[in-house]
């Protein structure tokens, strides 16, 4: 394994955890509005509705949660990820909007990983045994021929899967342009793609992630994403919907489970010109702000995750409980919705946020 390419990226991999290291994991907390609403039609017979909850683990503190909606309480559903959601079940429900708000105060870590190759070793297969559903393909993340050849390409015969890893962070970032850079030309999908993002060299976060997850579990590295969404700094008290993001992790033998960006990792890149037409964009698809091009930011999206954001799922092509009629869920980012044992896409999801206690 003693190659250039071995040194090259386990100096940068280093390089980019001492920059980050000197001071602790910040935390910020944040009060938070999560709305939704549901357009229902006239003549339902009965409306399912599964939405997104705030999720806490080791980096997220959720509390406070207070639940409002006329329709009455929800009752407790989760999924084959273990995700939980607020559920609803409506029979002959009158048409209209049905609505449902809810509050929590949210306190969250960044995370922040040892990536220091040295930490991690080749997999064994104790390591891998159960890890099946995150090595092999969904609806959108497709692992072909297309994608074997290309991951044989990029990782060669690297066996570490930290520097492995990074090889295909880096080739994301050389051959992938994020949608914001040039809006008028550059599109995402509706369903995030492997396909899209291979093609037309461009998506948003999901497209990337999509890919960036093809490739990797093609080289056989476990891979798993997280649907959240930040509490974006500029839009701080404003009645202004976060949208949602997403986020992967990759397994390291002895380190565990570590996080990557690469989508907001490309905004960061050298190369990216401000314009009138994209610089809001870009302004509101990063956590706080942009300054400009940034290697160390690019450098820190691969082992780090900032502290501004709330986790709603983890996983893809997901099964409900109580059963969903429709097929699995591509993802939950905000919500699902059957009407009358259809997918509906008629609601609006709204996430609003005040911060309350800044990170140091």
């Amino acid at each position: 394994m003693g190659s250039v390419r071995w040194s090259v990226v386990t100096c940068a991999l280093l390089a980019a955890s001492a920059a980050h290291g000197g001071d602790g994991p910040k935390q910020a907390t944040f009060d938070a509005k999560h709305e939704l609403e549901v357009a229902i039609p006239e003549g339902a017979q009965v409306v399912r509705i599964w939405f997104t909850e705030p999720q806490s683990d080791a980096h997220s503190d959720v509390r406070k949660m207070k639940i409002e909606c006329a329709a009455g309480n929800p009752s407790a559903a989760r999924d084959d990820e273990g995700n939980t959601y607020l559920y609803w079940e409506l029979k002959k429900p009158a048409a209209g909007a049905f609505k449902a708000v809810t509050t929590f105060e949210i306190v969250r870590k960044e995370v922040r990983m040892n990536i220091d190759p040295a930490a991690t070793r080749p997999y064994t297969e104790a390591d891998l045994k159960g890890m099946e559903k995150y090595l092999g393909p969904t609806q959108y993340v497709i692992i072909d021929d297309r994608i074997r050849d290309l991951a044989a390409k990029i990782v060669g015969g690297e066996k570490n899967p930290t520097v492995a890893a990074r090889l295909i962070y880096d080739w994301v970032l050389e051959n992938i342009e994020y949608w914001v850079k040039d809006p008028a030309k550059l599109k995402a999908s509706p369903t995030g793609s492997t396909e899209h993002c291979l093609t037309t060299k461009t998506g948003n976060c999901t497209d990337f992630h999509s890919l960036y997850m093809s490739i990797s579990r093609a080289a056989g590295i476990p891979t798993r994403i997280t649907y959240g969404s930040f509490f974006k700094g500029p839009l701080d008290g404003q009645d202004a919907d976060q949208s949602y993001h997403c986020w992967l992790e990759y397994l390291a033998p002895g380190v565990g489970w570590v996080p990557l960006d690469v989508a907001i990792a490309d905004i960061f890149v050298d190369g990216v010109t401000l314009t009138d037409e994209n610089k809001p964009k870009i302004t509101l698809t990063t956590a706080d702000g942009y300054g400009g091009p940034d290697p160390k930011m690019v450098d820190y999206y691969f082992g780090n995750i900032d502290e501004r954001r709330v986790v709603w799922s983890h996983g893809r092509d997901l099964s409900l409980d109580p059963k969903q009629a429709g097929g699995p869920v591509n993802a939950m980012a905000k919500a699902y919705v059957e009407i009358d044992g259809k997918p509906f896409d008629g609601y609006k999801r709204k996430l609003t946020f005040k911060e309350i206690r800044k990170a140091p």
